[in-house]
């Protein structure tokens, strides 16, 4: 569904002699993601084994989930140039008397495309920043386009990033974050925080190792370990299966957990796995993802995609 200030924005390009233009690019709500294998190192034992974890337990402190949203559409052409809108939030809810209250809530409207083309659309309207794509190439509609969703993706990451130090510069809860800890050394090295990353497009393990890692059984958790690549800050992570995948595909209710690259996080994982296998429930169907989706950050995500 095409959101009400994107359409004010086509307005606007009619108006400046633009080509009103209306195409939402696929998986304009998620981030550009590469199938790849990135070996791991084990940090908890020799070879790869399955933990039971046992009975899933509530979270016993006060405990807060940050999750971020984008979508993006292209909304004219200036000639061969397309010219996008994009609209990026970031937002903590803190858990309170079982209720769940958001604490921190940013938002970033952007108008993105080669500098000739935001010219011609003239300054930003309904409060939308301008951001230039790179134009060491010639106009090319598809390059432009994954330019754009680049400089989205980097804008999200940036807003989480900020949402998450603006909560942490008021309280120091436990903090569970809808994807990666390693982007930020703050959140890698934070003892509380944990980060849930449901895609599995870069899989730590192959071979032998990789059959066992996704064939994990429902309530049980892999062994620890760390991946050997380059990322901003190095972190420790397994992987916890939320629900039975039995009958249905390999990666069914499969997350991967990251928390800081410390002993204790090994000696805190059967228990941090615990908690997060309580968290799985109430079911947030129909979204395609509910059996990787933690209620939490469900909650967060419906919030801010209810507020564009």
């Amino acid at each position: 569904m095409t959101l009400p200030s994107f359409a004010r924005l086509r307005q606007a390009a009619a108006r400046a002699g633009l080509e009103p233009a209306r195409f939402t690019p696929e998986a304009s709500e998620g981030r550009a993601l590469e199938a790849v294998t990135r070996q791991s190192r084990l940090v908890e034992e020799d070879s790869l084994a399955w933990h039971a974890i046992g009975a899933a337990e509530p979270w016993p402190d006060t405990v807060a989930f940050l999750d971020g949203t984008q979508h993006y559409e292209i909304i004219a052409y200036d000639g061969a140039s397309p010219i996008f809108a994009a609209d990026i939030g970031a937002a903590v809810r803190e858990r309170r008397d079982r209720r769940l209250v958001r604490v921190v809530g940013l938002r970033r409207r952007l108008v993105i495309g080669r500098r000739a083309a935001l010219a011609a659309l003239g300054s930003s309207p309904e409060g939308h920043e301008a951001v230039a794509i790179p134009e060491d190439d010639p106009p090319h509609p598809v390059r432009d386009q994954l330019l754009a969703r680049r400089v989205v993706d980097d804008e999200r990451g940036r807003l989480e990033l900020e949402a998450g130090g603006l909560y942490r510069a008021q309280a120091d809860s436990w903090l569970i974050v809808d994807g990666s800890l390693a982007q930020s050394p703050l959140w890698a090295g934070d003892p509380r925080m944990v980060g849930v990353v449901k895609s599995h497009s870069a899989l730590p393990f192959e071979g032998d190792d990789l059959v066992r890692y996704l064939r994990l059984p429902w309530a049980h958790r892999s062994s620890v370990f760390a991946a050997e690549q380059r990322m901003v800050a190095p972190v420790y992570s397994w992987a916890l299966r939320l629900w039975p995948w039995e009958g249905k595909d390999l990666l069914h209710g499969l997350v991967r957990i990251e928390a800081a690259p410390t002993d204790a996080t090994i000696a805190q994982a059967g228990q941090l796995s615990r908690w997060l296998l309580a968290e799985r429930a109430p079911v947030s169907a129909p979204d395609p993802r509910w059996d990787r989706m933690l209620y939490g950050i469900r909650a967060v995500e419906v919030g801010l995609k209810g507020e564009r």
